[in-house]
C-alpha cells in the first residue's frame, strides 16, 4: 500500500549553517513578495482602466497565477531583483512563488465557489520578523548519510541531526520508501528537517479485527471508551500557564520591535521570546506526543473504531472553555485515527454531528428532548437506567456500527442530520453514491435528535 508520510527530525546547525538556511529563507520571501507586488499591480491597473471605461481587449494584459508562470517571470527580473541570487538554492525562489501561486488559487476558487470551508482572503507580503523561516527543497542531493545522523541537502550540504534517522533510513535500504521532498522550518527556535516520503506500506491487520469501539471525547476526561476505559486529559497548556503568563509579563517589560519608528528588538527582548516560544513548542510537543500514542493504540487493537463529528468552531465560541477545548486536540484526535485505521486495516465510522449521542439511552434506545450540560450521569426516564453521560455516549457510538453498517459493508456516506428527535430506529438510512469503501472514513447518519447550539456539546468534560 502506497502512501505518503512525513518524517520530522530536529537539527543541530552550526552558527554558519543556521546562516545559510535563514538567507535561503529570506529568499524564498523575496521572491515571495516580489511575484506579489508584480500580481497586485497587474490587478489594480486593470481595474483602474475599467474605471476610465478602456475596452476590456484594450486591458493590460493580465499575468498568469500559476507556478511555472511566476517562474518564468522571476527567471526574467531575478538580475535585477536580486543580484544576489546566485548565493542560494533555486529551490528556495521556487519555495516562495510556489507558496503564492497556491494562495492566489485558494484565493480564487473560494471566490468563485469551488472551494470549500472558509472563505480565503487575498495574499499579503511575508514579514522579515513574523513570518516563520522555512525552505522546501524538491530536487537536487536529498539524503539520509549512512551513519544516520547527518543529512544532505542542495546547496547547505552536510546538516547534523539531533537525533537518529533510523526509521527513515531502514526503509531507504529496503527500497521501500522514495524521498520526495525535504522542508526546513524553525519552530519553537529549534530547526526541524521535514521529509515527504512516499512509502510501500506492508498490509496490516488489527489485533481485533471484528471488535468495534466508541470514542467519546470531552475535556473532563480527553476520551471514553465504550469499553469504560477512561483516558486522562493532561492540560499540558493550563500546566505551562504559570510559566507562560511570567514570560509575557516579563516581555512587556523589554524594548521590543517597533514597526512604525523601525526600532529593533534588545538582545534581552530576543532572548525572553525565545524562551516563550520554547515553552509553547514543549506544550505542543507534549500533547502531539500524547494524541499519537492514544490513537495508534485505538488504530492497531480494534477494527471499527467510531467518533463523532464535532462542531470544533462552534464550540470554540465558548469563552469560559475554549482554552481548555483548542488545547485538548480534538481535531488532531479524528484526522490521525482516519489515516491510521487505514493503514492497520481497520475503518473509521463518524457519526453525524448532530447524532445525539448523550440524549439516547444505551439499554433502550429512548431519546431525550433536553439535557443540560451539568447533568453528569444520565438517567433514562423509561427503563430507569443510571449511567455515566460520556460512558452512555460511547456506548451509543459503538453501537451504530452494528446498527447501521451491514457485514463486509464499509461505512455509510449518509446526506446529514435533520435536526428531529426520535426514538431509535424510526430514522431511515439513505446510502447515496460514492459510499467510501472499506477502510477508509465514512459518515453514519444521525437517528434524529436537537441539540442546543448555543451551548457547545459536552464541552464542559
Amino acid at each position: 500500500m502506497l502512501t505518503v508520510q512525513a518524517f520530522r527530525f530536529a537539527l543541530d546547525l552550526s552558527p554558519v549553517q543556521e546562516r545559510a538556511v535563514l538567507a535561503h529563507a529570506g529568499a524564498a520571501r523575496v521572491a515571495h513578495n516580489w511575484a506579489l507586488a508584480r500580481v497586485k499591480a497587474v490587478m489594480e491597473q486593470r481595474a483602474a482602466e475599467r474605471s476610465y471605461g478602456v475596452p476590456e481587449q484594450l486591458l493590460t494584459p493580465s499575468m498568469s497565477w500559476t507556478l511555472p508562470a511566476l517562474r518564468r517571470a522571476w527567471n526574467a527580473s531575478k538580475e535585477q531583483v536580486a543580484p544576489w541570487w546566485r548565493e542560494c538554492s533555486k529551490e528556495a525562489f521556487n519555495t516562495g512563488l510556489d507558496q503564492l501561486a497556491r494562495a492566489l488559487k485558494n484565493w480564487a476558487d473560494s471566490r468563485s465557489g469551488t472551494r470549500a470551508g472558509r472563505p480565503v482572503g487575498f495574499p499579503r507580503f511575508k514579514s522579515r520578523r513574523r513570518t516563520t523561516p522555512s525552505v522546501r527543497f524538491t530536487t537536487g542531493a536529498i539524503r539520509v548519510e549512512p551513519d544516520r545522523k547527518h543529512i544532505v541537502l542542495p546547496r547547505l550540504g552536510r546538516l547534523k541531526l539531533h537525533e537518529s534517522a533510523r526509521k527513515l533510513a531502514r526503509r531507504l535500504e529496503a527500497g521501500t520508501a522514495r524521498i520526495m521532498s525535504a522542508t526546513v522550518r524553525r519552530d519553537g527556535g529549534r530547526w526541524h528537517v521535514a521529509f515527504c516520503v512516499e512509502v510501500d506500506r506492508a498490509e496490516r491487520t488489527p489485533v481485533r479485527p471484528g471488535s468495534v469501539i466508541g470514542v467519546d471525547l470531552g475535556i473532563r476526561h480527553l476520551a471514553v471508551l465504550s469499553t469504560g476505559e477512561l483516558v486522562d486529559n493532561p492540560r499540558h497548556l493550563a500546566a505551562a500557564h504559570t510559566r507562560l503568563r511570567h514570560l509575557g509579563r516579563v516581555l512587556s517589560r523589554k524594548v521590543g520591535p517597533d514597526r512604525s519608528t523601525g526600532q529593533r528588538a534588545s538582545n534581552r527582548w530576543q532572548r525572553t521570546a525565545n524562551q516563550l516560544a520554547r515553552v509553547h513548542a514543549r506544550v505542543a510537543n507534549l500533547r502531539r506526543d500524547g494524541l499519537h500514542k492514544l490513537t495508534t493504540r485505538l488504530a492497531r487493537e480494534y477494527g471499527t473504531v467510531v467518533v463523532e463529528d464535532l462542531n470544533v468552531t462552534g464550540m470554540l465560541r465558548n469563552r469560559t472553555l475554549a482554552r481548555h477545548i483548542a488545547d485538548a486536540g480534538f481535531a488532531q484526535i479524528r484526522r490521525q485515527l482516519a489515516y491510521k485505521t487505514d493503514w492497520n486495516g481497520g475503518q473509521l465510522i463518524t457519526a453525524d454531528r448532530w447524532y445525539p449521542s448523550s440524549k439516547t439511552c444505551s439499554g433502550c434506545g429512548a431519546v431525550k428532548a433536553k439535557l443540560a450540560l451539568s447533568d453528569r450521569d444520565y438517567t433514562c426516564q423509561a427503563c430507569g437506567l443510571t449511567i455515566d453521560r460520556d460512558h452512555n455516549a460511547s456506548l451509543n457510538l459503538a453501537a451504530l456500527a452494528a446498527e447501521f453498517k451491514p457485514a463486509g459493508s464499509g461505512p455509510v456516506a449518509a446526506r446529514g442530520a435533520d435536526r428531529k428527535t426520535r426514538a431509535r430506529g424510526q430514522a431511515a438510512v439513505k446510502r447515496e453514491p460514492g459510499t467510501a469503501p472499506a477502510g477508509q472514513t465514512g459518515t453514519v447518519p444521525p437517528q434524529g435528535g436537537t441539540t442546543n447550539r448555543a451551548q457547545p456539546r459536552r464541552a464542559e468534560r
